[in-house]
């Protein structure tokens, strides 16, 4: 609530990522947003999704155990036009996978919504240091590129003879120094086999307990991202947490896609429903 942790599990809205400048255009109306990741609007602004409390309204229990939170964004609210519904469903559906389904439902007038699910992962358990050793794979060909304040410039650059190429899977460490402060981009997600409606986005693996984590989505883009910003946040059994000390794999519409015609529209209007699912799924190897 107090945002002391830098998204630690929560589900950012109601956009995820940067949106240049705090402004955007929709139907010939010009928005402006808070600025609070200078001079940009992150996450939603101020008091963005991460921050509500949300209700619980529905809660199974079985093999497959789920729960249900729901939030109401109104008109107007951290600058968005338009009041919007979002619920997000988390279930079990077997012992060793997580699916995670989010949608959002405006009421009556158009809006934009891009709802990411910001959870930190470390695959060798809690406080044990940093992701280096993690190796990571991802179904993509390309990246957004992004300007100084991490924006997108609007293209799309094949990543293959970068540092950002993960096609194959690679030691995290092994090229993070030749990125800046680490990885914080987003990924387009062309390559990856399909199941269900999904597509594959990402496969994690950490060398130390052999735990590998898959994840599979229908959002077209993932924003990798090596806590570059996490700096001596207090979490729990007195452990702190320092630079790259997880890893984010926020599945997202492209980052700045409002102000930027050539990516995949993020505008819901009414009839219309957002939605958006990942599956988590962890195994040996």
């Amino acid at each position: 609530m107090k945002g002391l942790a830098p998204y630690f599990g929560c589900i950012v809205g109601r956009v995820a990522n940067r949106i240049k400048d705090g402004k955007f255009t929709l139907d010939g109306i010009q928005y402006s947003l808070p600025i609070n990741k200078p001079p940009n609007s992150l996450h939603g602004g101020n008091v963005g999704f991460d921050k509500k409390v949300w209700e619980v309204v529905e809660y199974k229990k079985g093999n497959t155990p789920s729960i249900t939170f729901r939030c109401h964004s109104h008109d107007g609210e951290e600058g968005y036009p338009g009041d919007v519904t979002v619920t997000a469903t988390y279930t079990l559906t077997s012992s060793t996978t997580l699916r995670l389904d989010m949608e959002g439902v405006p009421k009556d007038k158009p809006t934009i919504v891009n709802l990411a699910q910001h959870t930190y992962w470390n695959l060798a358990g809690h406080n044990s240091g940093n992701i280096l050793d993690h190796s990571i794979q991802l179904w993509a060909n390309h990246i957004t590129p992004v300007d100084e304040n991490t924006v997108p410039t609007g293209k799309i650059m094949p990543v293959k003879g970068t540092p950002f190429d993960f096609t194959s899977e690679n030691r995290i460490g092994n090229t993070i120094s030749q990125v800046g402060l680490g990885y914080d981009h987003n990924y387009v997600l062309d390559c990856g086999e399909e199941k269900e409606g999904l597509r594959h986005a990402a496969k994690v693996r950490d060398p130390s307990s052999s735990r590998v984590l898959n994840l599979w989505t229908n959002a077209p883009g993932v924003q990798f991202y090596t806590a570059n910003y996490v700096n001596g946040v207090q979490g729990k059994g007195g452990a702190i947490y320092g630079k790259h000390a997880g890893l984010c794999l926020e599945t997202q519409g492209f980052p700045n896609a409002i102000n930027q015609p050539n990516f995949p529209s993020v505008v819901v209007r009414p009839g219309e429903k957002y939605q958006h699912t990942m599956l988590f799924e962890f195994s040996l190897e």
